[in-house]
């Protein structure tokens, strides 16, 4: 037991400075549940709650050095939070079968189009708010809200990847505005798996606590190191989000 408490911990921070910085967490945190014996149902339900912490955690970290930009989340997180919910609600009665397969190639393309464009992210091109503009991410704010709730993988780099190509951001600003929204999208799935009792405290509170201290480390590498390294790791962990999909449906 204690072996197994050790495992997810050390896993679960690694999991939470890795997608602190650019995303895919996931990989890491779930599995490390299913090793050590934990159902598959409760075993999303507490990655999603123990991620939901580290992401919080994330989101302040981010918003406390200044690299969120309110004046375009606070449009954003109502629409997110609907999406999500709805998505959260339709995975009860759609197949996700068809979604696994357009994901897996639009994840392909953004981590493929990323590694080529050796400039795209690196530095912060952003010009400003207009309505259109707020408008435009609104409506991926829901459809990204949407998808997390219905199916989730590849999440993080597809809002990473919009903040980029939408308004101009670099790799740090856009992982800081994502982790804001991704956290928001992720409260629809944590109530649904608490209010079916999918969490497993007794592994879900320490892990959240290791997270937590995952998250703030890689929250404060991304700040300190810059697109230089978030790159990088969200090219990685983009594709490893695409080898997973493969992997699930073979």
């Amino acid at each position: 037991m204690w072996f197994d408490l050790f495992l997810i911990c050390t896993l679960g921070f690694v999991a939470a400075a890795v997608d602190a910085i650019a995303g895919g967490g996931g990989l890491i945190s779930l599995p490390a549940l299913l090793m050590v014996g934990v159902p598959p149902h409760l075993a999303l339900g507490t990655n999603k709650f123990a991620a939901s912490m580290a992401s919080l955690n994330s989101s302040i970290t981010f918003a406390r050095s200044g690299k969120v930009n309110f004046s375009l989340v606070k449009w954003q997180i109502p629409f997110t939070l609907i999406g999500a919910f709805l998505g959260a609600w339709a995975v009860l009665s759609v197949s996700s079968a068809f979604l696994n397969k357009a994901v897996l190639v639009l994840i392909l393309i953004v981590g493929i189009y990323t590694l080529l464009h050796k400039n795209l992210g690196m530095e912060n091109q952003f010009k400003g708010l207009d309505f259109p503009k707020i408008v435009i991410g609104c409506l991926f704010a829901f459809a990204l809200g949407f998808y997390d709730g219905f199916f989730g993988p590849g999440t993080g780099s597809f809002l990473i990847f919009s903040f980029i190509a939408l308004y101009g951001f670099d790799f740090v600003v856009a992982s800081a505005n994502s982790k804001v929204l991704n956290f928001t999208s992720n409260i629809a799935s944590l109530l649904l798996f608490a209010w079916h009792g999918k969490i497993d405290f007794f592994y879900g509170i320490p892990m959240a606590l290791s997270m937590i201290l995952g998250s703030y480390v890689g929250t404060k590498l991304a700040i300190r190191r810059g697109a230089q390294l978030v790159k990088p790791i969200f090219i990685i962990m983009s594709l490893l989000v695409a080898a997973k999909l493969i992997y699930q449906s073979i």
